[in-house]
């Protein structure tokens, strides 16, 4: 899901550059409502200088309606380059893999067979029977949730923050879980014991990236069809101009009778030739379509479910299998 962006704010903009320059170790004070002194050495001045030599300056927080020039290394304001260096600076490295257990209902019920069976059909609609081979028992559902800094590389560059959310079990996205984390209630007394899955960053890495590009289609559609036609467009002036000029040669070469003529003629065709490929294929190269993804922050979640064997035929094909129930999504995951 696409998270929507915040308005800009300079007086929160001033919180977030004192805490986080103050976390990488500069001194900060506030001379004025909008203005904020920092005196930088290391990691800190590394935003202003490679080397991170010592440097002190005072930055002025812009208001969102303010006009005129902007110096970008002086002012803060709407897009401002020194905001992006500062939330990568704080970004950890390596990206931490956080847990957290939701806590479920308080008086845990085993599913009804009959209310999990419509469950189960509503989903797969395809089940002409459902048979529960073996009790429910109790256990914990774990997905894997990302938040993705998306850089879109077109003619026009595009920023978006994401959530996702991907169950381990199968690696599907669970929209729900996406939605909903952020107002979920965390377990205070997890059990010590429980048994977290592997991390398997191969396999994770597969599952984020094909749920980022589903989650993206709809967004790079719409560039995609924009990129097209400015692709066209500087397509078609290409092959316009190289097919007058082409005639014109061709037209010189007819009235010529000079043997050494008409072979310079066929020389510059050639090279006309050549150069119309390589404009053709230096605007499609121009006019490519890069995603670049950076992740923030990674979860691990585990939530209580409960599992069971199953009885089912889809499809005119019978099957035994485990399925997990998680009760907070309304829905079935297969256990592979």
């Amino acid at each position: 899901m696409r998270l929507d962006r915040l308005a800009y704010d300079p007086a929160a903009l001033v919180d977030f550059y004192e805490q986080g320059f103050g976390s990488l170790g500069a001194l900060c004070e506030r001379t004025w409502h909008d203005r904020l002194d920092i005196v930088a050495e290391g990691r800190a001045a590394e935003l202003w200088n490679p080397g991170g030599a010592l440097h002190e300056i005072e930055l002025h927080f812009a208001s969102a309606d303010a006009a005129g020039a902007r110096d970008s290394a002086r002012e803060v304001f709407p897009g401002c380059p020194l905001t992006f260096r500062l939330a990568e600076a704080l970004r950890p490295s390596p990206l931490p893999l956080e847990r957290v257990v939701l806590a479920g209902e308080t008086r845990a019920q085993v599913p009804d067979p009959g209310v999990t069976e419509k469950l189960w059909r509503a989903q797969f609609p395809g089940t002409t029977r459902w048979r529960l081979a073996a009790p429910f028992k109790s256990e914990f559902h774990f997905s894997l949730v990302a938040l993705v800094r998306c850089e879109i590389q077109a003619i026009d560059q595009h920023w978006s923050l994401r959530r996702l959310a991907i169950s381990l079990s199968d690696g599907e996205p669970d929209e729900s879980l996406a939605r909903e984390v952020s107002f979920a209630r965390a377990d205070p007394e997890p059990g010590a014991g429980m048994a977290w899955p592997t991390p398997d960053p191969a396999r994770w890495d597969v599952w984020v990236r094909e749920a980022l590009e589903a989650d993206l289609a709809q967004e790079l559609a719409g560039i995609r069809a924009r990129q097209e036609n400015y692709l066209r467009r500087e397509l078609d002036r290409i092959d316009d101009y190289f097919a007058n000029y082409e005639q014109e040669l061709a037209d010189r070469a007819a009235r010529s009778t000079s043997g050494s003529a008409k072979l310079k003629t066929s020389e510059r065709l050639a090279a006309a030739k050549a150069e119309h490929t390589r404009r053709r294929a230096d605007q499609v190269a121009r006019h490519e379509i890069r995603v670049h993804p950076h992740f923030d922050a990674l979860l691990l979640v585990a939530e209580p479910a409960w599992r069971c064997q199953l009885q089912v035929e889809m499809g005119r094909q019978a099957e035994t299998l485990e399925a997990r129930l998680v009760p907070r999504a309304r829905r079935w995951f297969r256990v592979y």
